[in-house]
């Protein structure tokens, strides 16, 4: 594959001078932490709304356009409460489908949903009033979803997450390694991972129910117990809080799991 005279690459950059070679280990490692955050059954699930979120909403050029106005009115409205204007600012974009071999793909449709979050949730609303009755009933289900708590927990959380290491497979995917750079950017990544379960904890839910203000969503009492509506038969109270669920089954659990490949694939052995 990666043979400079006889392999693919050399057949490839035969015909287009302008390529260049990646070595697999970047495109496996985005792979293996698209993996690791899937790990995570909630995590997983997301990711399948996810998609039916953008696909839903962006399913056609008429909605498109509908997002778009929407998300024009949106950033007027702000912008009359003093919202910062300037050049390369508050653009009108659309969702991007995340694509398991991309990893900075999953960051940008995280980043499209959280800025266009509300345009969207105008665009469900309008095919909840006027779509086929099929349409109106996978509106109102992804609605339904997006107006929850665990949805928006979760958005900020691998939008987070992900912003860190995507610096990294960014970095592993350039034309020129600088070995000893990548080596620093590996060590870096993992201590900006530890940091973030150490510390991040209260920051990230400061933003989460902030945002859940702002969109009106209603936020549980982090006190209550949690109940497990995913138990056979009845739900059942489980012995630990609500807190206890997004902190140690969410929070602590995504981030190991990308802690732990990280720390796989970057054993002291390959440093």
């Amino acid at each position: 594959m990666r043979g400079e005279f006889n392999g693919l690459q050399a057949l490839i950059i035969k015909d287009c001078k302008s390529t260049y070679y990646v070595h697999c280990f970047a495109h496996r490692l985005q792979l293996a932490l698209v993996a690791a955050a899937k790990n995570v059954t909630p995590i997983h699930q997301f990711f399948d709304r996810l998609t039916f979120i953008v696909n839903i909403v962006g399913s056609s050029c008429k909605r498109n356009d509908e997002l778009k106005n929407a998300h024009a009115d949106d950033i007027a409205y702000l912008i009359i409460n003093e919202l910062e204007t300037g050049h390369g600012l508050n653009q009108i974009g659309t969702l991007q489908r995340a694509v398991d071999t991309p990893w900075s793909s999953h960051l940008r449709s995280l980043k499209g949903l959280i800025k266009m979050f509300s345009a969207s949730c105008t665009v469900l609303l309008k095919i909840m009033d006027d779509g086929l009755p099929s349409q109106r009933a996978d509106a109102t289900t992804v609605y339904d979803e997006m107006t929850s708590f665990n949805l928006v927990f979760i958005l900020h959380l691998m939008k987070e997450i992900m912003g860190i290491t995507d610096i990294l497979c960014r970095t592993l995917q350039s034309k020129s390694q600088d070995i000893i750079n990548a080596m620093e950017l590996v060590l870096s990544t993992k201590n900006l991972l530890q940091q973030m379960r150490d510390n991040k904890w209260d920051d990230l839910l400061v933003k989460v129910k902030s945002f859940c203000e702002l969109q009106n969503i209603d936020i549980p009492d982090f006190n209550a117990p949690y109940i497990n509506k995913r138990s056979r038969g009845r739900a059942h109270q489980d012995n630990f809080t609500i807190e206890h669920h997004y902190r140690i089954d969410l929070f602590y659990a995504s981030i190991d799991s990308q802690l732990q490949e990280i720390n796989g694939r970057f054993s002291d052995d390959a440093m």
